[in-house]
Parts: C-alpha cells; structure tokens; sequence
C-alpha cells in the first residue's frame, strides 16, 4: 500500500482536505458518475497520442499496461519494461511500476494499492486517477505566485473578469449556467462563439455550446455532458477542474500577454499607491501646518487679565492644550515624518525619482514651523504662573490698602472739625490749660499715625507699579487721605499757636488728667496697631516663611505681660482721679479734658486684643499645616520625576546604541525594538500619575520645589522625544526590511554594510556627513570626482540636507544589483499587448489590463504621432519614461 499526498508545501492541506472529501463524496453515485465520464475522456485525450483507449476506467487499467502507457505519455518519459504475463503477480507487478513512477515524481499515496486497482475498485483507480490529473495537469499551474487549484481557479477570474453575468468563485456551482466555459473560450477565441446571444436561463444550450466548440475547434475532447452538470445540485468539483485544466492548457499560448499585462497592472498599481501616499502626505502636512499657524498667535498672546478668575482659565486652558490638544499633532508630525521616509523608500526601490513636496511643505517647513511653535509655547507657561503671582500680590496689596485706608479714615473723623474749634476763646484758664494739654496730645498722636499714612503712600505706589487695574480709585482714595493729611498738619500747626498765645493765661492743670493721656494715647495707638496687625491677612509659600511669623507672633505674645503691666498701671492713673476727687471733692465738669480715652475703652481693646491672639494662633496652625501638605506635593513630585527622568534619558542612550549596534536579522532587530516601545508605552501611567501630581501643585499655587531640578516641562519634552526617537528607529528598521527585500540583500550584506557605515560614521550620530561619505566610496574603491560624487549625493540625500541616513546608505550601496522593473521592462511589455506595435489603441489597453488600470493608461497617455498612427493610437513608449521619471507624466 502506498500513501498519497501533495508533493507541494503550499499544497498539504488542500491535499489532506481533498482525501477526506473523496471518502464521502465517491460515495454520491451522480458524481461518481461525472468523475468516471471525465477521466475517462480526459484519459482517452492522451491514450489517444498512442493510438489506443480505455472504456472502463476500473477494467481497462486491471492489467497495469495501459495504465503504465497513459503516465508514458502524458510525461513524455519511458517506464521500466510491463509484464506481459496474464496472471495476477504480471498485474500486481504492472500496477506497481506505474504507482512506483507515479511517486517519483515527488507524489506521496494515501490508500491506494495495487491490489485493489487489480481488483477493479472504482474508488481508488479513480483516485488514483485524480492524483495523476493533479500531478500532470494542475499543479503546474501558476498565477501571481499561486498554484494548482488556487492558481486555476485566479486564471478562471481574471479571464471572465468583463462578462458581468460571470462570478466564478468555485469548481462546481459556479459553472452549472454554462457561462463560465463559453466566456473562457469567447475571451481567446472571440470568432467561435456569439457570446451576445447565450442566456443565463438556458444552461443546457450554453454546456453544450461550449462543449461542442471545444471539442471541435480547441482538440478539447467532451469529457461531460450538459445533462451531468444541470442535473446536480452540486456538479463533482475533480470532474469540472479536470475538465477546467484543459482549457487552460488550450490556451497556454495566450500567456505571454497575460504577463506583460501583470507587470503592466503591478508598476501601474505601485505608481497608483505613490500618487495616494503623496496626496495624503500633501494633506497631513497642510492640515498639521494650518494647526501651527492657527497656535502660535494664541501662544504669543501675553496680555493679562486683570483677575485671579480669568488667569485661572488661561492656565487651565494650556493645560489642555498641553495634555489634550498637542499630543495628537506630536503623533501627526511622527507620522507625517515616517509617511515621507516611507514614500522616499518606495519610489527609490521602485526606481522612482525622489518625491519632492509643494512649496513650503517639506518635512523641514513642517519642523521649522514646530520650531517656531514650541519658541512661542516657552515661556508661556511660566508667565501664566507669573502673572497669577502678580495678582495674587495685587489682591493681597489692594485689601491690605483698604484695610488701612479705612482705619485712618475713621481716625481722622471729625479731626478737621476739632481743629477748627474756637473753644478756646470763652474757656476759663483751667480749660485753656486743659485744651493746650490736649492739643500736645493730639499732636503726639498726629505723630503716631505718620507711619500709617506713609505706608498708604507706599502700599498705593507699589500698586501702580505692578499695574493694578483699579489704580485710579486707590490713587484718588490715596490722594484724599494725603491732603486731608497735608490739612490736618496745617490746622493742627494753627490751633498750637493759638493755645500758645493763651498759655500764660493758663496756670493750673491736674497733672495726673494729663499724665494719663500721655501714656493711654501711645498705649491706645499700640493696641490699635497690635489689632490691626493681629487681623492683618498674610500670604507666604514655604515652612520658613510661616515658621518666621509664627516666630515674630511668639515674639508678640511675650510682650503681653509688661503691655498689661502698663494697662494696670493707666488705670492706677485713673483711680488715683477717682481718689483725689473723691479726697478733696473736686468738681469735675465732664471727662478728661486731655483725651477721649476713658478705662472702659482701654479694658475693651485689651480685651479685644486679647480675643485675637488664640484667632491669630489658629490662622498660623492652618497655614503651617497648609505648607507642610505643600512640602509633601513636592517631595512626592520630586520623587517620582528625580526616577522618570533618568529614566528617560538612560532610555534615550539606550535607543542609541541599539540603532548603532543592531544584532540578529532585521526581524529580530524589529520584534526586539517594538517589545522595547511597548515597555515604554507601558511607563505612560507612571508619566500620567506625575501629571496628577503637577496638577496638584499647581492647584495649591506652589511656584518653586527645591528637592529637584525637573519640572513637568522637562519631563513632558523628554517623553516626547523618547517616544519619537523609537518610532523613527522602528521605522528605519522596517524600510531596511523593505529594501533587503525588494533587492534580495543577505543579512550578511547587511552587517557588512552597518560595519562600513558604523566605521565612517564619526561622530557616533547614525548619520555620515558628506566628507565621511566621500571618505566610505573611496576606501571601497570608488574613483570620485566632484561632478560624480554630487550626483551620487543627489541620489542619498534628495533633500540637501548635507548628510547620509544609513538607509540612504543601503540602497545606494545594493541599487547596481537589485532586480526591480524598468523603463524599458515595462515599454517592452505594452509592445507584447500592442502586437509589436509602436503604439497600443484603448481597446487593447481594455482586453488585457483590468478597468482601473486601464483608465488610468488611457487618461495619462499621449496621442501617439509617428509615420503609422491610427485614430485613437496612444504612444505608450513617452508614457513608460514618464513612470520613471525620465519625462514628464
């Protein structure tokens, strides 16, 4: 017993599923009938040659002798001797020989004996037929790279491609109308059959049309009859591609055309692809440039805002733009760059010229024009950060300039109109000497409040300075309290003189009324400035400096017990009045006539002060706890971006010292480089936490972190360039690939190559300036002058950059021996669908190349204008040059 199965790799498993089917399908007597009608017929086309055939396919091969005749003829080779003997061993022995050459010719037999050919079974003689059949007239077969049942099958579809009423999509219900043998037969032989007339209602006429035809125009003997196939819900696939084969080998000789036409279809079809990748580079770049354009005013755009509010949301919205809005067009400048590379590398494998993009898209336009948006994004950020800075010391600034403005305002309440008194005039002495007292402490407080209107002045001028929009009304509120202050001193300078004009007559005074003023009037402006500084807001960044007004208000706090000592002993004043009023029973008409300050109002602010002291305490506890939550924000963002960002840069060297010393074949190189992207993509979430974390530092206004030297900028640039540089080093691996393919380069040829390259290349930077370059050509015997080495420089670097990629490198140093298509391969291939013709007509472009492709000949093609034009001639001979480059398209 011998074992049958398919001789060709790519044919295994069609094989393996074909003998599964058989053992079902010969078991259906309709199709065992249509196998044994076409073998037998398809038998008999060859026995024929030796003038014999067979009648029954499972008796006439018992003997081995004829059997071992058809493999004779249809290989064209000599079988050993038969046995002419009539007995059982002579035929086992006949049967042997022909399975014994059957496997020779690289056939493995699954099932098939001789004994049981001997024995007549009709299952397996027609298997083994069927094997033979495959062997000798279908694996042959090939089509775009295709074989046997596939390749068959593809010739069947290109060939009935324009009969609209065709789909052939397989070898049994696809060709029960009929049509898909006559549209064969018309597509070469167009003369023998009114294709125009068949209908696809009528199958047994179209069958027998096509058999009839066949049979006695194309030596293609009636294997079937139309009632075998109509009759069948399923017509036997063996039996129809058997009968299929023959066609193909009847019009074998139309192959010729059918090549030149595919080469045609294939340079048409890279060109075609070319022409989409230019349009949609053309695009990308108009889009990503008109982005640039649209971005950089924003960005240049440094006009403040005058609240805290609005600033706010112009940092919120470059936060956006940051993390939402310009990681896309990072991802379409990459593309855009990896796109031109790869088009670059297309047209030079395809022996193109060089794509040269419209003005002002080139990929340098596309990276000046990032250049000048990233120039306008720098800065940006930290203005937004300095302006908020601004305002928020604005806003400190103004409040602190009312708060103080106000308290003046109260304490110069009727001042003007005491001045102005002339009370002084009707006093008696006592009262003169009361109103003189009064007035000195009038002006010791006049004094006192000096620095407060100084610091007004100076709060309203700084103001200015940092151009705080409601500058007009503190100027003019400043202006008021300036010359009412300006007035304050005139009159107050006014009523001295006067009192002293009437000091003389003055003569006695109760000391004690006057020594109580003098120090209830300091004590009073202490504890007013001691509750106005106690309620004064504060702002402040860092520990130290919450820690230093902690200090200054523990300073404050430890002056409390001698100020109550000086309260108590202000009071003692007063009871020492009491005492000697109620002593000497003095007539007190009204209060101290040296102040307004009464016991009660000094208990009350005492107590006053007293109450904010604890409120003071808790408002510094908050703060400090604030910048101690501030200090944690940026320790936990230093720590994480002190690890991302050496990590980034060790990434960064890491990505070049694989792009300089790549081992292993390209592939390996490919999968070991996208496994290293996908550890670096896989980094994204520690990049995202720390943007969580900046957002949090920003929200809580912290401006400076002293545990690091990066900041989110940093990190976000480092990111980006890591992310950029391994998609641009996957994708020179990948266009090596392309080039090591299209031009059959050894991996051997490549690491010599990359030697050569590595040894030139200098500087370590994976590009050769030109003189490295020119250095390389000449070590390799290169016999350079300036006119040929810069037409060498035009081919490796098209752009005039002034340096050579390594790709550039490859393709230059394997161009002489690359097999790609040429100008000349493809004319030479229109002239075999012309007919030798200097010129090709649109009907022919139409027969042989599919509709696309042909309209795009047609569209592109001139008239054809030599000594034997025709009406409609095209002159495919210009049209093959302008392919190449070699004229204008």
């Amino acid at each position: 017993m011998y074992n049958m199965e398919q001789y060709d790799d790519d044919e295994i498993d069609y094989m393996h599923q074909e003998d599964a089917w058989d053992r079902d399908l010969l078991l259906d007597p309709a199709w065992e009938k249509q196998q044994r009608k076409t073998f037998t017929a398809w038998c008999n086309s060859h026995l024929r040659k030796a003038g014999t055939q067979i009648d029954n396919i499972e008796e006439d091969f018992r003997d081995g002798l004829k059997l071992m005749l058809l493999l004779e003829v249809i290989s064209g080779e000599r079988l050993a001797k038969p046995e002419r003997g009539k007995m059982r061993v002579h035929k086992i022995s006949n049967v042997n020989k022909a399975l014994d050459f059957i496997i020779s010719k690289g056939v493995k037999l699954v099932s098939i004996g001789a004994e049981e050919i001997v024995d007549g079974n009709a299952k397996m003689t027609l298997g083994m037929i069927w094997t033979i059949i495959l062997r000798f007239a279908i694996q042959d077969i090939s089509v775009e790279e295709t074989s046997a049942k596939e390749g068959l099958l593809l010739w069947c579809q290109r060939k009935t491609a324009p009969y609209k009423n065709v789909n052939v999509q397989n070898f049994h219900i696809s060709w029960k109308d009929g049509l898909g043998f006559c549209a064969l037969i018309h597509r070469h032989r167009p003369e023998l059959i009114d294709y125009g007339k068949l209908r696809k209602d009528d199958p047994m006429t179209n069958l027998n049309t096509a058999f009839d035809v066949a049979e006695k125009y194309l030596d293609i003997p009636k294997m079937l009859d139309a009632e075998d196939i109509v009759g069948t819900a399923r017509p036997d696939e063996k039996a129809i591609m058997t009968y299929v084969s023959s066609f193909y080998h009847a019009f074998s000789g139309a192959q010729k055309a059918e090549t030149a036409a595919n080469r045609i279809c294939k340079v048409l079809a890279v060109n075609q692809e070319n022409e989409q990748l230019m349009e949609d580079y053309e695009k990308l770049a108009s889009d990503l440039l008109e982005w640039i354009r649209r971005t950089i005013p924003w960005l240049e755009n440094r006009m403040p805002e005058n609240t805290m509010q609005a600033m706010q949301q112009k940092l919120e919205d470059f936060r956006d733009y940051r993390r939402l809005h310009k990681p896309p067009k990072v991802q379409e400048k990459c593309q855009l760059e990896i796109n031109f590379n790869t088009l670059q590398t297309k047209l030079r494998l395809s022996n193109r010229p060089a794509f040269m993009p419209s003005e002002g898209k080139m990929v340098s336009d596309i990276n000046n024009g990032w250049g000048n948006l990233e120039g306008a994004e720098k800065g940006y950020e930290e203005w937004l950060l300095n302006e908020i800075r601004r305002l928020e010391r604005l806003d400190h600034l103004a409040e602190k300039f009312r708060q103080k403005a106000a308290i003046h305002e109260a304490w110069t309440e009727g001042k003007e109109e005491m001045l102005q008194k002339h009370d002084y005039e009707t006093a008696s002495l006592s009262d003169i000497k009361a109103l003189l007292k009064k007035h000195e402490a009038f002006e010791s407080d006049l004094a006192a409040h000096q620095d407060r209107v100084e610091q007004i002045a100076a709060i309203a001028q700084e103001l200015n300075e940092l151009d705080y929009y409601d500058s007009p009304s503190v100027n003019a509120r400043c202006q008021r309290i300036c010359d009412q202050w300006d007035a304050l001193g005139a009159m107050t300078q006014k009523r001295s003189e006067a009192l002293q004009r009437t000091e003389k007559l003055l003569e006695t005074i109760d000391q004690l009324y006057l020594e109580f003023a003098k120090r209830a009037a300091p004590f009073n402006n202490w504890m007013e400035g001691a509750m106005e500084d106690l309620q004064d807001t504060f702002i402040v960044h860092t520990i130290e400096e919450i820690q230093g007004l902690s200090t200054a208000h523990e300073q404050f706090k430890a002056t409390l017990p001698e100020a109550d000592k000086e309260r108590q002993a202000i009071l003692g004043i007063h009871n020492e009045i009491a005492k000697i009023v109620q002593t000497y029973h003095v007539n007190m008409a009204g209060t101290n006539p040296y102040t307004t300050i009464d016991p009660q109002e000094v208990n009350a602010k005492w107590d006053k002060v007293r109450q904010l002291v604890p409120q003071r305490d808790q408002a510094l506890i908050e703060e400090h706890a604030r910048q101690q939550n501030n200090e944690r924000l940026r320790r936990q963002f230093a720590n994480q971006a002190n690890a991302i960002g050496p990590w980034i840069q060790a990434k960064m060297e890491e990505i070049g010292r694989i792009s300089m010393v790549m081992h292993g074949t390209l592939e390996d190189q490919l999968t070991h480089l996208r496994q290293y992207e996908k550890s670096i993509v896989d980094y994204k979430p520690k990049i995202d936490q720390l943007e969580g974390d900046h957002q949090l530092i920003q929200e809580a206004l912290i401006f400076d972190n002293k545990h690091t030297n990066y900041t989110m900028e940093h990190i976000r640039v480092g990111w980006e360039q890591l992310l950029t540089t391994i998609a641009r080093t996957i994708n020179e691996i990948e266009n090596q690939v392309l080039t090591r393919d299209a031009k059959g380069i050894t991996q051997e040829q490549l690491n010599e190559y990359r030697a050569s390259f590595n040894h030139f290349d200098r500087k370590r930077s994976g590009i050769m300036d030109a003189e490295d370059f020119k250095t390389c050509l000449i070590s390799v015997g290169y016999n350079l002058g300036e006119n040929e080495f810069s037409r060498i420089m035009s081919i490796v670097d098209p752009n005039r950059m002034g340096m050579v990629t390594f790709q550039a490198f490859i393709d230059f140093m394997s161009r002489e021996t690359a097999d790609t298509d040429t100008a000349d391969q493809v004319m030479a291939s229109f002239k075999v669908l012309a007919g030798d013709k200097n010129y090709i007509l649109a009907d022919e472009l139409l027969r042989e190349l599919p509709p696309d492709q042909a309209e795009y000949c047609m569209a592109r093609m001139a008239p054809y204008t030599g000594p034997d034009a025709v009406p409609g001639a095209l002159d495919y001979m210009s049209f093959s040059t302008a392919l190449y480059g070699e004229s204008d398209l």
